[in-house]
C-alpha cells in the first residue's frame, strides 16, 4: 500500500531510492536492543508510536507463581540516556494492554521523556478453583494485596509483585533512572498506586489517581476482596485502605492529585472519594488536588481527556 502511493505521488523514476530510504527508517525505528533484556524477560511484542515505541513483555514471575506479562512505552530519548520511570496500574477485568491501547498517552511520555510501565492486574492461568467466576475478583481482579488466606495465597501477590519484582525487572533491563520513579492508576489501579505510595514513603517521587477505590473497607468490591483475600480480620483490611494509610502517614510531604467524572455511576458506593477527600485534609503532610468534571463517567474516555495532565504533574517531580 506504501508503494503504490509512493509511486502516484512521486512516479517509478523515483520510487526505489524514496522506499529503500523508508524500509531503512522503519527498521531504525523498531530496532530493539536485546543486549538490555535478561534470560527471563522475553519481548512479546514492539509497535511505534509517536517517538516511542509501545512493547510488550513477558516473564516467569517468582511472587505470582505463573507467566506475567507488561507493557512499557518507551520514548525514543532512551536511546541516549537514562530516562525516570511512572507505573501505571490498572482497574477491574483490565490487562497490560488496556492503558496503552485506549488512553493516548504516547505522546506525552515522549514529550516529557517519561518511561511508562503498565503490569498486569492479576495473575494469569493458575487454575484456582473460582477465579474466573466473577468479573470483579480473582482474574483481573488482584486489588494489589499480599493475599493471605490459603487458597489465594500462592499466587495472589500483586503488592509485591508491583513493589518488588516487576521494579526490580525494570531497573534491570530497562534504561530507567531508579531514584526517579512515580506511580499512577485508575479505579482498583488508583487504589493500588495510592496504597503502594503510601505504604512506602519515598519510594515515588509522586502519585496521582483517576477515579480510586479510596476506601474499599467500606464499598462492596473491597469488602468483597478483601474477605477472600485477607481473612475477616478487618483490621488487617486498613494495611490496603489508602483512607486509612493516610491518616496515619508521616512520610515527605506528598502532593496527591485525584480527578473524578461526576457521571461516574460508582462514585457512591464503590469509590467513596468524601472519605479520602476528609482524611487527607486532617494531615499536614498531605497536600491533595481534588478535582471533579461535569459529565465524565468511569471509563478511558475520562482518562484520555485527563492522561497529560498527570503525566505533567508527575514530570514535575520526575525532572
Amino acid at each position: 500500500v506504501a508503494q503504490v502511493a509512493l509511486l502516484r505521488t512521486f512516479g517509478k523514476s523515483k520510487l526505489v531510492g524514496f522506499s529503500c530510504t523508508l524500509t531503512r527508517q522503519i527498521c531504525l525505528n523498531s530496532r530493539v536492543d536485546h543486549r538490555i533484556m535478561s534470560s527471563n524477560l522475553e519481548l512479546v511484542s514492539s509497535a511505534r508510536c509517536f517517538r516511542s515505541s509501545v512493547n510488550i513483555y513477558a516473564h516467569n514471575s517468582d511472587e505470582l507463581q505463573c507467566k506475567m506479562k507488561f507493557a512499557v512505552i518507551l520514548p525514543d530519548q532512551a536511546k541516549e540516556s537514562k530516562l525516570p520511570v511512572l507505573y501505571w496500574l490498572s482497574g477491574l477485568t483490565c490487562t497490560e494492554q488496556n492503558f496503552i491501547t485506549k488512553a493516548g498517552a504516547q505522546r506525552a511520555a515522549c514529550e516529557h521523556g517519561i518511561i511508562i510501565v503498565c503490569p498486569d492486574t492479576s495473575p494469569r492461568g493458575c487454575n484456582i478453583e473460582g477465579d474466573d467466576d466473577h468479573w470483579d475478583f480473582g482474574t483481573g481482579a488482584g486489588f494489589y494485596v499480599d493475599a493471605t488466606e490459603e487458597k489465594w495465597e500462592k499466587h495472589y501477590r500483586m503488592y509485591s509483585y508491583v513493589v518488588k519484582e516487576l521494579r526490580n525487572a525494570v531497573a534491570a533491563n530497562l534504561p530507567i533512572i531508579p531514584e526517579k520513579q512515580s506511580i499512577f492508576g485508575h479505579s482498583m489501579g488508583g487504589h493500588g498506586a495510592l496504597t503502594i505510595a503510601l505504604k512506602n514513603p519515598g519510594m515515588f517521587k509522586s502519585m496521582s489517581a483517576f477515579a480510586p477505590i479510596s476506601n474499599p473497607i467500606n464499598c462492596p468490591w473491597g469488602k468483597k476482596a478483601f474477605t477472600n483475600y485477607l481473612g475477616t480480620n478487618q483490621d488487617s483490611w486498613k494495611n490496603y485502605d489508602a483512607t486509612e494509610l493516610v491518616k496515619n502517614y508521616d512520610g515527605p510531604e506528598i502532593e496527591i492529585l485525584v480527578d473524578q467524572g461526576l457521571s461516574d455511576n460508582f462514585l457512591a458506593q464503590e469509590l467513596l472519594l468524601p472519605n479520602f477527600c476528609s482524611a487527607c485534609k486532617d494531615n499536614k503532610k498531605v497536600k491533595l488536588i481534588y478535582r471533579e468534571h461535569e459529565g465524565f463517567d468511569h471509563g478511558f474516555y475520562f482518562i484520555s481527556t485527563f492522561v497529560e495532565d498527570h503525566i505533567k504533574h508527575h514530570a514535575r517531580y520526575l525532572k
